[in-house]
Parts: structure tokens; C-alpha cells; sequence
């Protein structure tokens, strides 16, 4: 056994660790389980919330991008950066209302502010078919990481059955109370490999970061620019306004808003977790580097940038270091989004069907799911397919067309009708399940456009479509007392 693998089975094992002892001194009933018994105090909740952002398409994803399309990776910046600067106002009033009503899950929300169960079922449905693809992603990235950095010790598929394994036992026991005291290490270590390789890499091959783009310029003049076609300026300016607003819909993100002691909490992290999300940039600058150093990967071939360089660069103990913080990448959000995913279909769709249920038997449900959701997880990583990006991204089309039912609910007069909310959800879906089954683009359906409109991404153009039949819907069914009044705040 070579030590890379040595130090990635013993950070596996510290986590599976964490996970397990965070229960210890708790009563975990469904409110612990699932939201923390809403006690995290702004340290947690950043950690839990930068737990979110830096995942295995980060680390693997924005290095594979970038050595594969150049500028176009660089949307991954600007929408974490947005995301988090909008977080000010937004998890505020999520919390707010979360804590007034006791909600524990993304589709509680909903129930609560449209009176409206059935759209309960709709959103998590919605939720949970966004998180098996964000799921697969990370299992996908953590059978890469580990046989990749183990010098081919483990198979991919052992190893993601490794860690399926490790990340249900602990989600199974202790909830997002395991998710975030393994997300600390994971913090440590991402936070300190990112910045160390991100800065090295270019100073050891090319003696900086602008000789670095000089050199790629001169072998792929103008890769590192937006492309006129295709993933051009209006790509750019689409898939960040998509993403962005999509950010907040992820049920795993928005559940933890619940978590916090208090509202004063999210609008401290407001200014530190964009910082957060700058650590990307390392892992971009590795992809540009592999470029020069690993050239003639293709297909979903151009993930395994970052660690392909890695391998050749380090010593195999930090090839160690680095498959170990790649890992925590994968089990944390995996933690999270199986615990979520299972709490949805036990509370917002088990429960609509026996509304008799009590919260301890949901709990119990919610924990027999998650295995379940974990075998279809792995089963369909094991199926192969697309690159890793891809994967996040069709997730982000599909949870965005939760955002404007959501964003309205805010208001203190809110006109959307439940049949709007309804309407508006089911046809956003629908033109992102033709699009991506036919792989169609605007530039496809319509190809006599403007090119600034053909490039748009197609999420956006259904998240259109989607507050259009919203509108219509609701102005049909109105009644005159608005939903998202005081009759509904009393429900």
C-alpha cells in the first residue's frame, strides 16, 4: 500500500469519525437531524455554507473547464461571488420565517407561504431529481480522486463504493450534525491545498501567473478569451444570472439557512464566504497550467487535469495530501444533499399521502431512504457519461425554476396564486426536460436569430417561460385576498 493511499484512507476514516461522534451529547429527534436543532453560531454556518460551494466540481470541474474551454470557466467566479453578496437579504428571511413556523425542509417553505402541500410534493420532486445528478457528480469526482491519486491502487468503482458507504453510515447517524463537523476538516484542508498548488504550479513551471497566460496564449491564441460563438459574452452573462439566482434553490443550501441561531449570523458571512469562493481560482489555475504540461486530454478525460498534473509535480505523500482534500470535496455536499433528498420525500411527499405521521417516524423513514438514494446514486455514477460541470449545471436549470415562486413569496403583497407557483414550475421543467433530451439550443430552434440571442443559455430562456405562465396562471385564479398576507402568515 503506497503512502497516497495510506493518508486518503485516514482522512476517509477521521471523517466517517466526525461524522459519527458529532451526535454525542444530542437527543436526535427530527429538528437536530435535520437542522441542527437550529443552534450555529456564524463559524458553523459559514463552514456549512462553504461546504456547499466547494465540491467536486469545484476541484475538479473549474480546473477541467478551464483546460478544456479556457474563458468560459471563469462564470464559476463571478456567481459565487454574486451568490454569496445576495445571501445579505436573502438567508435572512429565510431563517426569519423558517424559525417563526419551525420548518425543517426547501418544500416546507413553500407549503407554508402558499398554503398549498400539493406544491409541497412538486418542489421536492423538483429537488430531489436536481440532487441525484449533484450527487452523481460527487460520486463521480470521488472515484476519480482517490484511484487517480492512489496511483491506480483503488478502481473508481471501489472507491466509490467506499465512500457511498462512509457517507451513509454517518448521514444515517447524525445528520447535518456530521455533515458540518466533517465539513471543518474539509475547510482546513481544501482551503490550504487550493491556495498552495494554485500559487506553485505556475511559479514552478512558468515563473508566474501572467508568463503562465502568455504561454498558453502562444500555443491557443485567444482560448483564454469568451469565444464569439457558442460560449460567447451573452453564455457568459446567461449562465451567471441562471446560477446565481439558482444558487439559493439547491434544497441542501436552502435547508441550511434553518440551522442559525439568528438572522444576524448570514449578514456577517455575507462578506467573507465571496472570499471563499475565490479559492476556485487555484484550482482554474492548475487547468490553464496542465494545459502547457498535460496536453491531449479529451472528452470527460479533461477532469483529471489537475490531478494529472498534480501527479507529476508533488511527491506521492502530497499527491496524498491533495486526494484526501479532493475526497472531503465529495463526502460533505454528498452528506448533505442525501440527507436533504431523504427528508423531502419523508416529510413533504411520504407525509402528504399518511398525514398522520409523526416527526419520529419520519426521521425513521428519512433514514431508511438514505441508503436507498445512495445505491441509485452510485448505480447511475457507475453508468459513466457526462463530464462534471455538465452534471452541475443540468442540476442548476432544473432547481432554478424554483426561484421566482420563491423570491415573491417575499413580498408582503404577493399576486402569485399557488396555481401560478404550480403552473409556472411544471412549465420551466418542461423546456428543460425537452432541451436537454434533445439537446437543443436556441441557436437550434431558432437558428435565423442575432448570435448574442442564440448563445443564451437555454435554463434561462425556461426560467423565462416559467414566470410568464406563473403570471398568466395567477392572474386567472386570483382571489382578492393576496397570498403571502396576513391570512397566510396565521395558517
Amino acid at each position: 500500500m503506497n503512502i497516497a493511499l495510506v493518508i486518503i484512507f485516514g482522512f476517509l476514516f477521521l471523517s466517517l469519525f466526525l461524522g459519527i461522534r458529532a451526535t454525542r451529547g444530542k437527543d436526535m429527534n427530527l429538528e437536530q437531524w435535520t437542522v441542527g436543532g437550529r443552534g450555529f453560531g456564524p463559524i458553523l454556518i459559514m463552514i456549512l455554507l462553504a461546504g456547499e460551494i466547494y465540491s467536486t466540481s469545484t476541484f475538479l470541474g473549474s480546473s477541467g473547464w478551464a483546460y478544456g474551454l479556457g474563458g468560459p470557466a471563469l462564470y464559476g467566479i463571478a456567481f459565487a461571488a454574486l451568490g454569496y453578496l445576495f445571501s445579505y437579504w436573502i438567508y435572512p428571511a429565510v431563517w426569519s420565517y423558517g424559525n417563526k413556523h419551525k420548518l425543517v425542509s426547501q418544500a416546507d417553505f413553500y407549503v407554508k407561504k402558499y398554503k398549498s402541500p400539493l406544491l409541497g410534493v412538486l418542489v421536492s420532486i423538483v429537488g430531489v431529481l436536481a440532487l441525484i445528478p449533484f450527487l452523481i457528480l460527487q460520486f463521480k469526482g470521488l472515484g476519480i480522486i482517490v484511484s487517480i491519486t492512489s496511483y491506480g491502487s483503488i478502481s473508481p468503482t471501489v472507491a466509490i463504493w467506499i465512500g457511498a458507504i462512509a457517507v451513509t453510515i454517518y448521514v444515517m447517524i447524525s445528520g447535518i450534525h456530521g455533515s458540518v463537523w466533517t465539513a471543518v476538516l474539509k475547510d482546513i484542508m481544501i482551503g490550504l491545498v487550493a491556495l498552495f498548488i494554485g500559487i506553485y504550479i505556475p511559479l514552478h513551471y512558468f515563473g508566474g501567473i501572467q508568463p503562465m497566460f502568455e504561454a498558453v496564449n502562444a500555443v491557443k491564441p485567444n482560448f483564454l478569451t469568451l469565444p464569439e460563438k457558442g460560449m460567447g459574452a451573452s453564455w457568459f452573462i446567461s449562465t451567471v444570472i441562471l446560477t446565481t439566482l439558482g444558487f439559493y434553490m439547491w434544497p441542501q443550501t436552502f435547508g441550511s439557512a434553518y440551522t442559525a441561531k439568528s438572522a444576524r449570523t448570514f449578514r456577517k458571512n455575507a462578506f467573507i464566504l465571496p472570499l471563499y469562493g475565490a479559492l476556485s481560482v487555484g484550482a482554474i489555475f492548475v487547468g490553464y497550467a496542465a494545459i502547457i504540461h498535460v496536453p491531449g486530454l479529451q472528452g470527460s478525460d479533461v477532469d483529471l487535469a489537475l490531478l494529472k498534473l498534480s501527479m507529476q509535480t508533488f511527491d506521492p505523500w502530497f499527491v496524498g495530501i491533495i486526494g484526501a482534500a479532493g475526497l472531503l470535496t465529495a463526502l460533505v455536499p454528498g452528506s448533505m444533499i442525501l440527507m436533504t433528498s431523504a427528508t423531502l420525500l419523508a416529510k413533504n411527499v411520504y407525509k402528504h399521502f399518511a398525514p398522520t405521521t409523526t416527526d419520529q417516524q419520519i426521521m425513521k423513514i428519512a433514514k431508511l431512504l438514505v441508503p436507498i438514494l445512495s445505491l441509485i446514486s452510485v448505480y447511475f455514477t457507475l453508468q459513466g457519461g457526462n463530464t462534471i460541470v455538465a452534471l452541475l449545471l443540468m442540476g442548476y436549470n432544473m432547481v432554478t425554476q424554483l426561484f421566482p415562486a420563491f423570491i415573491l413569496s417575499l413580498l408582503k403583497n404577493n399576486f402569485v396564486t399557488k396555481q401560478g407557483a404550480i403552473v409556472g414550475i411544471l412549465a420551466g421543467l418542461a423546456t428543460v426536460g425537452y432541451t436537454t433530451l434533445t439537446k437543443a439550443t436556441i441557436g437550434t430552434l431558432f437558428p435565423d436569430f442575432p448570435q448574442v440571442i442564440k448563445d443564451l443559455n437555454i435554463g434561462l430562456v425556461a426560467l423565462l417561460i416559467n414566470v410568464f405562465a406563473m403570471i398568466v396562471v395567477s392572474l386567472l385564479t386570483k382571489k382578492s385576498l393576496p397570498t403571502g398576507t396576513e391570512e397566510v402568515e396565521a395558517a
